[in-house]
């Protein structure tokens, strides 16, 4: 298991692409490293093919995407065209599929669910998501049930959110969206404050604490 700020867990793994370094392979990037139960599956079809018409925005924001599958990886090169012409495209797969047919990986990383098994009675690999910064920190992690296909919209604004908070003295409240109102951390003092955000407002509380300070995205 890999807790929040930890380093992420180097590997090398087979993949529909060949060997890869895990930690090669993200140098100097953003990356999301997302799990699926098996090949050939009905929701994880949906989810693959979901990245491919979002890969334009990962590329925003420069973050690669690794999706992992418990099968080898002469099975992934073959789900491969099925996920490409479900999500209605041609040419080669965009993204490599990191091959886990032993489960090493699901366990290192804390990925397998309990309550969801395949033909074999081997516990599936749930759904989880792993976003990874640049230098190589584990910044947010998501785990879903294998009958749970997920929502990359959010995880796209998670890492708009993941970028944002890296580098400026902001949190995003619920639902922000890009270019959205922020709020000042805690940690910025109340001088420090009005000299960094000029137009910042303060909601005033029955408790007279000024803790809620809002401000335009920085």
């Amino acid at each position: 298991m890999v807790n929040l700020g930890d380093i992420f867990p180097d590997f090398e793994a087979d993949s529909s692409i060949g060997k890869i370094n895990f930690h090669k392979a993200i140098e100097g990037s953003w990356a999301v490293l997302f799990s699926h139960p098996a090949d050939y599956t009905p929701v994880c079809t949906t989810e693959l093919g979901r990245v491919i018409k979002l890969l334009p925005e990962f590329k925003k924001r420069d973050c690669k995407v690794f999706a992992l599958s418990c099968d080898d990886a002469n099975s992934h090169r073959g789900w491969a065209k099925d996920v490409l012409a479900y999500a209605g495209e041609t040419g080669d797969f965009p993204y490599p599929i990191i091959a886990d047919e032993k489960r090493n990986l699901a366990v290192q990383l804390g990925m397998v669910d309990p309550d969801e098994k395949d033909q074999a009675g081997l516990p599936l690999t749930c759904r989880a998501v792993f976003v990874i910064g640049p230098d190589k920190k584990l910044k947010l992690s998501i785990l879903y049930p294998a009958t749970t296909g997920r929502n990359f919209d959010e995880i796209l604004r998670v890492i708009d959110s993941l970028q944002l908070t890296a580098t400026k003295k902001v949190a995003t409240p619920v639902d922000w969206k890009a270019g959205g109102e922020c709020m000042v951390v805690p940690s910025v003092s109340e001088e420090d404050a009005k000299k960094l955000f000029p137009n910042m407002k303060v909601k005033e509380m029955p408790s007279g604490k000024a803790y809620l300070r809002f401000t335009p995205q920085p």
